[in-house]
């Protein structure tokens, strides 16, 4: 299940209700989108100091010698270089632009965590047609009752004007990464000796909330449709997920159906949501969060200006292997690029009453992508049990934010993991790929597609 799960993080989680819980955003609010507000509802200026530009449109062209979907993704960013490094020695220089989990991994002396910042560069785009969605959604989309869903939005951000974290949860869950993708990747936890184990899984994706022949109306209470087949280590190689995500989970829980080669069976595979185990992480961790939000109450903290994982073109070059990458504690610090951004900081506590594993946890929203680039979990205890980040690109292919790696940081058991490692691999995440026929998502079609 884990790694079927992971193919969750260029996902997103739409629901429908039928009762509005919230007010859809005055006009004279929408019309701020593309004008003072970006057309995605990130503040289009730069900061007082300079030190955070203002959006101009992001990347709309690739760089020169991008070869096209499937293939390596250039930097288009080669001459720049640290403006400084954040460490262990110097970071109360920096701590009001840090988040709790990157201090408390700076503080720890066998943490080899370190922060290199960069100039900072809005790169985040998206096609016009999402551009108009969104302004569309701006006017018709609210949550429906209890926060479950969301009505009257698609094949755009529901919420550029967020009014709650809440709002901003579902934008995370349902922000714009493409409509039909392909990829190979490893999946790789690296143990506190430094030893680590590698699976490797082929994913094809298709979501039908961007797809531009589809409507609010034609979803049918599934957002996307995602088929892995695992190749290695040979005790997983053949066995097929496939998953049907659902649009209302609590009403609904999200489909999902094993194909194991030793059996020749299709077997159901229910429960998996929530806090579910999927080895290392859990089941709603991947992505950084995905699922069904009712678990927890949803706070909108503040914005604020954070250093956060941006621009991670180095962590995707063909010509690094994994071992060069991968140190005993995290990823090699000086293969990774931080950014000084205005994230919205969300809190969900645990509801009375309700189980899971966490209880609290702490996201870092990019205001321009939506995309969560900072989590963190507490346990049940209070105490920082995991922080996890999300280094992304603008994949010039969409184009639009998709991550590179996705890290998962265990403070206690003192390891972590990596997700869309596929650096020892030829190909890259492909967005080009031609959207499959519905018969290609049908639980028959998992038998037919056993090999063994």
């Amino acid at each position: 299940m884990k790694h079927a799960l992971l193919t969750l993080a260029s996902i997103g989680v739409f629901t429908l209700g039928l009762n509005s819980a919230s007010a859809n955003v005055a006009k004279n609010e929408v019309d701020r989108l593309g004008k003072d507000l970006t057309p995605f509802g990130a503040e289009a200026a730069g900061n007082k100091d300079g030190s955070i530009p203002a959006w101009t449109g992001g990347i709309t062209t690739p760089p020169k010698g991008y070869k096209g979907s499937g293939t390596e993704y250039i930097n288009p960013f080669p001459d720049d270089k640290p403006l400084f490094t954040i460490d262990g020695k110097n970071y109360k220089q920096y701590q009001d632009n840090l988040t709790e989990g990157q201090i408390t991994m700076l503080k720890s002396a066998s943490s080899e965590f370190a922060i290199p910042v960069y100039k900072t560069r809005r790169t985040f785009s998206a096609p016009e047609r999402v551009v108009k969605n969104t302004r569309n959604n701006a006017v018709s989309a609210s949550l429906a009752d209890g926060g479950n869903g969301i009505l009257n939005a698609y094949g755009g951000v529901p919420f550029p004007i967020p009014e709650n974290g809440l709002e901003i949860v579902w934008n995370h869950i349902t922000r714009w990464q493409g409509v039909t993708f392909t990829e190979t990747n490893n999946s790789i936890e690296v143990h506190p000796d430094g030893n680590y184990q590698a699976t490797q899984y082929n994913a094809s994706t298709t979501y039908n909330f961007y797809d531009p022949q589809g409507n609010k109306d034609s979803l049918d209470n599934i957002l996307f449709y995602t088929l892995t087949e695992y190749t290695w280590p040979n005790m997983l190689a053949g066995n097929l997920t496939l998953i049907h995500e659902t649009l209302d989970q609590v009403s609904e829980p999200r489909r999902a159906w094993n194909y194991l080669p030793g059996q020749r069976r299709v077997r159901r595979a229910p429960g998996l949501a929530y806090d579910q185990s999927a080895s290392f992480t859990i089941a709603d961790e991947a992505d950084m969060f995905n699922g069904a939000p009712d678990r927890f109450d949803w706070k909108l903290v503040e914005k604020k200006e954070i250093y956060v994982p941006y621009n991670s073109y180095k962590l995707s070059s063909k010509s690094l292997t994994y071992d060069q990458m991968l140190a005993s504690r995290t990823v090699d610090p000086s293969l990774t690029r931080w950014e000084k951004h205005r994230v919205w900081v969300v809190e969900g506590t645990l509801k009375d009453g309700i189980r899971h594993v966490y209880g609290k946890r702490r996201f870092y929203v990019d205001e321009d992508s939506w995309s969560i680039l900072i989590s963190e979990a507490y346990d049940n205890r209070g105490e920082l049990w995991k922080v996890n980040y999300a280094h992304t690109i603008n994949a010039y292919d969409l184009p639009g934010f998709t991550n590179e790696l996705v890290v998962y940081h265990d403070l206690i058991a003192r390891k972590y993991s990596v997700d869309f490692l596929d650096n020892e691999i030829s190909t890259t995440r492909n967005f080009g790929a031609p959207k499959p026929a519905i018969s290609y998502w049908k639980p028959a079609n998992l038998r037919r597609l056993g090999r063994r």
